[in-house]
Protein backbone atom coordinates (compact mmCIF):
# COMPACT_ATOMS: atom_id res chain seq x y z
CA UNK A 1 0.00 0.00 0.00
CA UNK A 2 1.09 3.55 -0.69
CA UNK A 3 1.57 6.03 2.17
CA UNK A 4 -1.61 7.91 1.29
CA UNK A 5 -3.60 4.66 1.56
CA UNK A 6 -2.45 3.87 5.11
CA UNK A 7 -4.83 4.74 7.92
CA UNK A 8 -3.96 3.01 11.20
CA UNK A 9 -0.43 3.45 12.54
CA UNK A 10 0.71 1.50 15.62
CA UNK A 11 3.58 2.93 17.67
CA UNK A 12 6.38 0.65 18.86
CA UNK A 13 9.44 1.84 20.82
CA UNK A 14 12.50 1.48 18.62
CA UNK A 15 14.35 -0.22 21.46
CA UNK A 16 11.71 -2.97 21.76
CA UNK A 17 12.34 -4.87 18.55
CA UNK A 18 11.51 -8.03 20.48
CA UNK A 19 7.90 -6.94 20.01
CA UNK A 20 8.23 -6.20 16.29
CA UNK A 21 6.98 -9.57 15.04
CA UNK A 22 3.91 -9.27 17.24
CA UNK A 23 3.25 -5.72 16.04
CA UNK A 24 3.59 -6.78 12.41
CA UNK A 25 1.07 -9.59 12.97
CA UNK A 26 -1.64 -7.12 14.01
CA UNK A 27 -4.18 -5.57 11.63
CA UNK A 28 -2.57 -2.14 11.89
CA UNK A 29 -1.79 -0.70 8.46
CA UNK A 30 1.74 0.34 9.46
CA UNK A 31 4.17 0.31 12.37
CA UNK A 32 5.85 3.48 13.64
CA UNK A 33 9.21 2.69 15.20
CA UNK A 34 9.69 5.50 17.69
CA UNK A 35 13.12 6.93 18.43
CA UNK A 36 11.68 10.00 20.12
CA UNK A 37 9.35 9.98 23.16
CA UNK A 38 9.36 6.21 23.67
CA UNK A 39 13.13 5.96 24.12
CA UNK A 40 14.99 7.28 27.15
CA UNK A 41 17.78 9.80 26.55
CA UNK A 42 20.53 7.42 27.57
CA UNK A 43 19.23 4.73 25.19
CA UNK A 44 18.66 6.75 22.01
CA UNK A 45 21.93 5.97 20.24
CA UNK A 46 21.74 2.29 21.14
CA UNK A 47 18.15 2.11 19.90
CA UNK A 48 19.07 3.75 16.60
CA UNK A 49 22.10 1.52 16.06
CA UNK A 50 20.01 -1.55 16.87
CA UNK A 51 17.83 -0.98 13.81
CA UNK A 52 20.56 -1.88 11.34
CA UNK A 53 19.81 -5.15 9.58
CA UNK A 54 16.80 -5.86 11.80
CA UNK A 55 13.89 -4.54 9.74
CA UNK A 56 14.09 -6.31 6.37
CA UNK A 57 11.84 -9.23 7.22
CA UNK A 58 9.24 -7.10 9.01
CA UNK A 59 9.26 -4.44 6.29
CA UNK A 60 8.45 -7.08 3.70
CA UNK A 61 5.25 -7.87 5.60
CA UNK A 62 4.06 -4.42 6.74
CA UNK A 63 5.01 -0.78 6.05
CA UNK A 64 7.32 0.70 8.68
CA UNK A 65 7.65 4.40 9.52
CA UNK A 66 10.55 5.78 11.57
CA UNK A 67 9.82 8.62 13.98
CA UNK A 68 13.10 10.46 14.41
CA UNK A 69 14.04 12.87 17.15
CA UNK A 70 13.19 16.53 16.60
CA UNK A 71 15.27 18.89 14.52
CA UNK A 72 16.38 20.78 17.62
CA UNK A 73 17.95 17.70 19.27
CA UNK A 74 21.46 16.28 19.13
CA UNK A 75 20.21 12.96 17.74
CA UNK A 76 18.24 14.33 14.80
CA UNK A 77 20.86 14.40 12.05
CA UNK A 78 22.08 10.86 12.70
CA UNK A 79 18.50 9.59 12.99
CA UNK A 80 17.68 11.02 9.57
CA UNK A 81 20.90 9.67 8.03
CA UNK A 82 20.05 6.23 9.41
CA UNK A 83 16.53 6.40 8.00
CA UNK A 84 17.99 6.88 4.54
CA UNK A 85 19.46 3.38 4.71
CA UNK A 86 16.56 1.55 6.36
CA UNK A 87 13.60 -0.16 4.62
CA UNK A 88 11.06 2.37 5.90
CA UNK A 89 8.25 3.88 3.85
CA UNK A 90 8.42 7.29 5.54
CA UNK A 91 10.07 9.42 8.19
CA UNK A 92 7.84 10.98 10.83
CA UNK A 93 9.16 14.39 11.87
CA UNK A 94 8.01 15.40 15.37
CA UNK A 95 7.39 19.03 16.31
CA UNK A 96 7.15 19.97 12.63
CA UNK A 97 7.03 23.75 12.52
CA UNK A 98 8.34 24.79 9.11
CA UNK A 99 8.30 23.73 5.50
CA UNK A 100 12.06 24.16 5.26
CA UNK A 101 12.74 21.57 7.97
CA UNK A 102 10.42 19.08 6.29
CA UNK A 103 12.21 19.62 2.99
CA UNK A 104 15.60 19.19 4.62
CA UNK A 105 14.58 15.89 6.21
CA UNK A 106 13.22 14.66 2.90
CA UNK A 107 16.40 15.59 1.06
CA UNK A 108 18.64 14.00 3.70
CA UNK A 109 16.64 10.78 3.98
CA UNK A 110 15.18 10.43 0.48
CA UNK A 111 12.00 9.25 2.19
CA UNK A 112 8.44 10.59 2.20
CA UNK A 113 7.69 12.80 5.20
CA UNK A 114 4.88 12.58 7.73
CA UNK A 115 4.90 15.94 9.47
CA UNK A 116 3.70 15.56 13.06
CA UNK A 117 2.14 18.91 13.92
CA UNK A 118 2.06 19.32 17.70
CA UNK A 119 2.79 22.96 18.54
CA UNK A 120 1.03 26.29 18.04
CA UNK A 121 3.72 27.35 15.58
CA UNK A 122 3.22 24.14 13.61
CA UNK A 123 -0.52 24.73 13.35
CA UNK A 124 -0.02 28.32 12.23
CA UNK A 125 2.36 27.09 9.51
CA UNK A 126 0.28 24.02 8.58
CA UNK A 127 -0.47 25.20 5.04
CA UNK A 128 3.21 25.57 4.16
CA UNK A 129 4.15 22.36 5.98
CA UNK A 130 1.53 20.43 4.01
CA UNK A 131 3.09 21.48 0.70
CA UNK A 132 6.49 20.28 1.91
CA UNK A 133 5.23 16.93 3.27
CA UNK A 134 3.52 13.80 2.06
CA UNK A 135 1.13 13.56 5.00
CA UNK A 136 0.21 15.52 8.12
CA UNK A 137 -0.42 13.99 11.54
CA UNK A 138 -1.75 15.62 14.70
CA UNK A 139 0.23 15.37 17.93
CA UNK A 140 -2.76 16.17 20.11
CA UNK A 141 -1.13 15.56 23.50
CA UNK A 142 1.90 17.77 22.92
CA UNK A 143 -0.21 20.43 21.23
CA UNK A 144 -2.61 20.64 24.16
CA UNK A 145 0.34 20.92 26.54
CA UNK A 146 1.91 23.60 24.34
CA UNK A 147 -1.10 25.90 24.55
CA UNK A 148 -2.22 24.86 28.02
CA UNK A 149 -5.51 23.04 27.46
CA UNK A 150 -6.88 19.52 27.90
CA UNK A 151 -8.16 17.03 25.36
CA UNK A 152 -11.54 18.71 24.97
CA UNK A 153 -12.89 18.01 21.48
CA UNK A 154 -14.41 21.46 21.08
CA UNK A 155 -11.20 23.19 22.12
CA UNK A 156 -9.22 21.14 19.59
CA UNK A 157 -11.75 21.40 16.77
CA UNK A 158 -10.13 24.43 15.12
CA UNK A 159 -6.74 22.74 15.07
CA UNK A 160 -8.09 19.50 13.64
CA UNK A 161 -9.98 21.41 10.94
CA UNK A 162 -6.84 23.41 10.13
CA UNK A 163 -4.88 20.23 9.41
CA UNK A 164 -7.69 18.77 7.31
CA UNK A 165 -7.97 21.97 5.26
CA UNK A 166 -4.20 22.30 4.88
CA UNK A 167 -3.97 18.74 3.59
CA UNK A 168 -6.80 19.26 1.13
CA UNK A 169 -5.34 22.56 -0.05
CA UNK A 170 -1.95 20.97 -0.70
CA UNK A 171 -3.52 18.05 -2.51
CA UNK A 172 -2.17 15.40 -0.14
CA UNK A 173 -4.01 12.58 1.63
CA UNK A 174 -6.22 13.20 4.61
CA UNK A 175 -4.25 13.76 7.82
CA UNK A 176 -3.80 11.22 10.61
CA UNK A 177 -5.38 12.07 13.94
CA UNK A 178 -3.53 11.77 17.24
CA UNK A 179 -3.64 9.16 19.97
CA UNK A 180 -6.19 8.18 22.57
CA UNK A 181 -4.30 7.72 25.83
CA UNK A 182 -6.65 5.14 27.33
CA UNK A 183 -6.29 1.72 25.68
CA UNK A 184 -8.55 -0.18 28.08
CA UNK A 185 -11.71 1.86 27.52
CA UNK A 186 -12.48 0.53 24.06
CA UNK A 187 -15.72 2.51 23.81
CA UNK A 188 -13.74 5.71 24.27
CA UNK A 189 -11.26 4.55 21.64
CA UNK A 190 -14.09 3.94 19.19
CA UNK A 191 -15.79 7.25 20.02
CA UNK A 192 -12.53 9.17 19.54
CA UNK A 193 -11.95 7.47 16.20
CA UNK A 194 -15.50 8.21 15.08
CA UNK A 195 -14.91 11.85 15.96
CA UNK A 196 -11.67 11.79 13.94
CA UNK A 197 -13.54 10.51 10.93
CA UNK A 198 -16.28 13.11 11.35
CA UNK A 199 -13.64 15.87 11.36
CA UNK A 200 -12.23 14.69 8.02
CA UNK A 201 -9.21 12.68 9.13
CA UNK A 202 -8.11 9.65 7.15
CA UNK A 203 -6.72 7.60 10.01
CA UNK A 204 -5.39 7.55 13.54
CA UNK A 205 -2.23 7.01 15.56
CA UNK A 206 -2.46 4.07 17.96
CA UNK A 207 -0.46 3.21 21.06
CA UNK A 208 -1.71 -0.31 21.79
CA UNK A 209 -2.95 -3.26 19.70
CA UNK A 210 -6.23 -3.20 21.65
CA UNK A 211 -7.06 0.07 19.90
CA UNK A 212 -6.84 -1.26 16.36
CA UNK A 213 -10.18 -2.99 15.90
CA UNK A 214 -12.34 -0.34 17.66
CA UNK A 215 -10.67 2.28 15.49
CA UNK A 216 -11.22 0.28 12.31
CA UNK A 217 -14.85 -0.19 13.27
CA UNK A 218 -15.31 3.55 13.79
CA UNK A 219 -13.84 4.41 10.39
CA UNK A 220 -15.69 1.73 8.48
CA UNK A 221 -18.66 3.03 6.44
CA UNK A 222 -22.04 1.99 7.79
CA UNK A 223 -24.31 -0.32 5.83
CA UNK A 224 -26.59 2.65 5.17
CA UNK A 225 -23.72 4.71 3.75
CA UNK A 226 -22.63 1.88 1.49
CA UNK A 227 -26.17 1.28 0.23
CA UNK A 228 -26.63 5.00 -0.42
CA UNK A 229 -23.33 5.26 -2.30
CA UNK A 230 -24.11 2.23 -4.46
CA UNK A 231 -27.56 3.62 -5.29
CA UNK A 232 -26.17 7.05 -6.20
CA UNK A 233 -23.51 5.59 -8.48
CA UNK A 234 -25.95 3.18 -10.11
CA UNK A 235 -28.42 6.00 -10.83
CA UNK A 236 -25.71 8.31 -12.11
CA UNK A 237 -24.41 5.89 -14.70
CA UNK A 238 -22.32 7.84 -17.17
CA UNK A 239 -24.16 11.09 -16.50
CA UNK A 240 -22.08 14.16 -15.69
CA UNK A 241 -25.06 16.37 -14.89
CA UNK A 242 -27.39 16.85 -11.94
CA UNK A 243 -29.84 14.07 -11.08
CA UNK A 244 -32.24 13.17 -8.29
CA UNK A 245 -31.84 10.14 -6.01
CA UNK A 246 -34.33 9.47 -3.21
CA UNK A 247 -35.80 12.93 -3.67
CA UNK A 248 -32.44 14.67 -3.22
CA UNK A 249 -30.25 16.47 -5.71
CA UNK A 250 -27.06 14.66 -6.67
CA UNK A 251 -24.37 16.64 -8.47
CA UNK A 252 -20.68 15.96 -9.09
CA UNK A 253 -19.44 16.66 -5.52
CA UNK A 254 -22.06 14.27 -4.10
CA UNK A 255 -21.17 11.65 -6.69
CA UNK A 256 -17.50 12.02 -5.81
CA UNK A 257 -18.33 11.46 -2.15
CA UNK A 258 -20.23 8.29 -3.05
CA UNK A 259 -17.22 6.96 -4.93
CA UNK A 260 -15.01 7.81 -1.94
CA UNK A 261 -17.19 5.79 0.40
CA UNK A 262 -16.95 2.71 -1.79
CA UNK A 263 -13.23 3.18 -2.34
CA UNK A 264 -12.56 3.34 1.37
CA UNK A 265 -14.89 0.38 1.97
CA UNK A 266 -12.41 -1.76 0.09
CA UNK A 267 -9.68 -0.64 2.47
CA UNK A 268 -11.86 -0.97 5.52
CA UNK A 269 -12.02 2.75 6.21
CA UNK A 270 -13.85 5.85 5.08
Amino acid sequence: MQLDELSFFLFLPANRLDRLDKAVSTTADAIILDLEDAVAIDQKEQARDGLWGMLDQAAALKPIVLRVNGADTEWHAEDVATAANLPVVAVMLPKAESASTCSQVHQASSKPIIALVETARGVLNANEIAYASNRLAFGNLDFAADIGIGQDRLALAYTRSSLVLASRGAGIARPIDGVTQDFNDLQLVEDDARHSRSMGFGGKLLIHPKQIEPTRLAFRPSAEEITWAERVIANAGSSTGVLTVDGRMVDMPILKHAHEILRYTKCGVA
